[in-house]
């Protein structure tokens, strides 16, 4: 609901605050005087902050239209510089003798821009690449071409894989084939022999070790990829009977995607490095150890166990894991293994951002109350109506159950027809009115009644020019809160408490949790959209998974893509990749446009001959049909 509004006692800290920018941002993103959120990029050797807003009215000059996904490619290179870094750090603090290689699983966020720009910036530190299918592997050999650098192939892998493999390891790439499932094995050493390669070998364990992430049942003895102690053994075993056993050079394990407590990763680690020391105890050559992704984002930054955010930083994980590895080699005397992390969220999810504007308001404060009662209103109507005369703070309590009491029984006599639709109407606005004054008075109060205590039920209803569905998929599958808050007018106080609706005809296609002040809410503070200006809000960390996972409801396609860097102090739009148009994805599910056109425009003929449209109404009418066919698939302004 809006409240009045006090200019002058709002500012940008106070925004801040609210937002919970500064716990979620990792220096990324701030708020500057003028009420905009500025990014922080990289113009030769310093940072310089620059407006979101201003870049979006920069692409939407240029003719691209919101929904828009920022690509910000600095961020992708500082999460990767500030991997190493952290690894690099704890290494040689702790006098660790081995090294660190970081690997990123292109299953994270596929699109060729950010394989490209990882290979990259990760040259400097011979950042890998995991390949979980065979897509994924002829991606990886395309871009990956550093010979000190890893490609762990996981996965299933038929035999047009592991040749793909084996004959890229003949011509100097680092590609380690690891074992997922017992049947495996026979396969590799059978191309093996018939390709003349050996390979380079690594198995994967299932550890008993789970966590209480999202994504436990990935990890423990229940998981579906990975061997058990006995099925690892047994390829020892095998290896060993085909004098291969010194082609094992890798143990890989995995607890599942965003880790939240730190205690977990610690003790996964010291189960797998107990693995590790034995596999060398029976005659493996080792020397890598691959601990898997599980490196957590702080997406609601409150740094707790809680699924949306982890309670330890990047330098804690990395020292955790090198103090792990080195304690238990130590103990059975054996050399330090190079650590490998496969870290995609970590790595990847600050790397873009949604941007879209609202297209609407719905809000229940909006239904006015008739100026007068309806005639011959019902005595429950009436004493609705005196519960609003009545309402202070000495009996909030009574004018709560007095105001649920008389609805409930309003809507009872509405359904059995002793009550009319405008009088249940007046009745439901002055209801809302008399709830959204409990509740301002509710939360003046030092002590609220308890029934009060979750705030009022109404809100408005923001709806977004995106779909949920497309880009924001683990918000509806897995209840995932993502950092959002309005890009301008930051230096107003945001009077209305909203959940956000998308443009899908689906009831699951909106938002309604979301992190204020650190705590979960029901609502976002928002601002009243002002007359003929446009209102925009930036969803953040959604550069893990999101781009990939996201689906076709409602044949809402790919948003407007834009990369975005910074030089001499100027805004540079480096690439830009058109959305999704409506002729896209028809052809996605099959249809044939032209196909469809020519149907339309039989349709259209026959209105001709049978006098509803004139010849020239006709043109008008197909020249629209087929515009729309190329045109955006979300909802798009008159002005562009």
């Amino acid at each position: 609901m809006n409240k009045p509004s006090n200019q002058v006692s709002w500012d940008t800290q106070q925004s801040n605050e609210l937002y919970g920018v500064d716990n979620w941002a990792n220096d990324f993103f701030s708020i500057s005087e003028n009420g905009h959120l500025h990014v922080h990029l990289h113009d030769e050797d310093q940072k310089t902050a620059v407006s979101l807003p201003d870049i979006v009215d920069g692409i939407r000059e240029r003719g691209l239209d919101t929904p828009l996904l920022l690509r910000f490619h600095d961020l992708l290179a500082d999460r990767i510089r500030n991997l190493n870094i952290a690894f690099n750090s704890a290494i040689t603090q702790s006098g660790y003798q081995g090294c660190y290689r970081g690997v990123y699983p292109i299953k994270v966020n596929q699109q060729q821009q950010v394989i490209e720009e990882i290979t990259q910036f990760g040259e400097l530190y011979h950042y890998g690449l995991e390949a979980g299918s065979k897509p994924e592997l002829l991606a990886a050999l395309a871009y990956m071409h550093d010979p000190d650098a890893y490609i762990i192939c996981n996965g299933y892998k038929d035999q047009e894989f592991i040749d793909l493999a084996l004959q890229s390891t003949k011509m100097g790439l680092q590609i380690i084939l690891v074992i997922e499932m017992p049947s495996e094995l026979n396969l590799i050493l059978e191309r093996s022999v018939a390709l003349g390669v050996r390979p380079m070998l690594g198995v994967r364990a299932k550890l008993s070790t789970c966590n209480n992430s999202h994504w436990s049942h990935s990890s423990g003895e229940n998981s579906v990829f990975g061997l058990t102690t006995n099925q690892i053994l047994n390829t020892v075993d095998t290896l060993r009977d085909h004098g291969m056993l010194n082609t094992l050079r890798l143990l890989h394990y995995h607890q599942g995607s965003q880790v939240p407590d730190i205690q977990s990763i610690r003790e996964s680690a010291t189960e797998a490095s107990r693995i590790y020391t034995d596999l060398i105890h029976e005659g493996a050559t080792m020397g890598l150890l691959d601990i898997g992704g599980g490196l957590g984002i702080d997406y609601d930054g409150s740094r707790s166990d809680s699924h949306s955010s982890r309670n330890y930083g990047i330098q804690e994980y990395a020292a955790d894991i090198v103090e792990v590895v080195k304690t238990v080699c130590d103990e059975a005397q054996f050399n330090h293994p190079t650590i490998i992390s496969e870290s995609g969220r970590a790595v990847a999810a600050y790397y873009s951002v949604l941007i879209f504007n609202i297209l609407d308001v719905n809000s229940p404060s909006a239904d006015s109350i008739p100026n007068r009662i309806p005639e011959k209103p019902h005595p429950h109507t009436m004493k609705l109506s005196e519960v609003e005369g009545y309402l202070e703070e000495a009996n909030l309590q009574e004018c709560y159950n007095d105001a649920i009491y008389y609805r409930e029984e309003i809507l009872s006599l509405f359904r059995h027809g002793n009550v009319s639709l405008r009088e249940r109407a007046y009745c439901n606005s002055l209801f809302t009115r008399i709830m959204t004054r409990i509740h301002e008075i509710a939360d003046t109060m030092e002590q609220a009644p308890e029934a009060l205590a979750e705030g009022n039920p109404f809100r408005d209803v923001y709806y977004g020019n995106f779909s949920l569905f497309q880009s924001l998929p683990d918000s509806w599958a897995i209840n995932q809160l993502f950092p959002v808050m309005p890009i301008h007018r930051l230096n107003e106080e945001p009077t209305a408490r909203a959940t956000l609706a998308d443009i899908t005809c689906d009831c699951d296609g909106r938002i309604d949790q979301f992190i204020i002040k650190g705590e979960h809410q029901d609502h976002l503070p928002l601002h009243p959209l002002n007359d003929h200006e446009n209102y925009f809000l930036g969803v953040f960390l959604v550069g893990a998974y999101q781009e990939t996972l996201g689906d076709l409801h409602n044949l809402l396609g790919d948003t407007n893509v834009v990369s975005v860097g910074v030089k001499n102090g100027k805004v540079q739009y480096r690439r830009e990749l058109a959305g999704d148009t409506i002729a896209d994805v028809l052809s996605y599910v099959e249809y044939d446009t032209k196909n469809l056109v020519e149907r339309f425009r039989s349709l259209a003929e026959r209105s001709v001959e049978e006098g509803k449209i004139t010849p020239s109404q006709r043109r008008q009418i197909m020249d629209s049909y087929r515009e729309s066919i190329a045109g955006y698939t979300y909802y798009e302004s008159p002005n562009t």
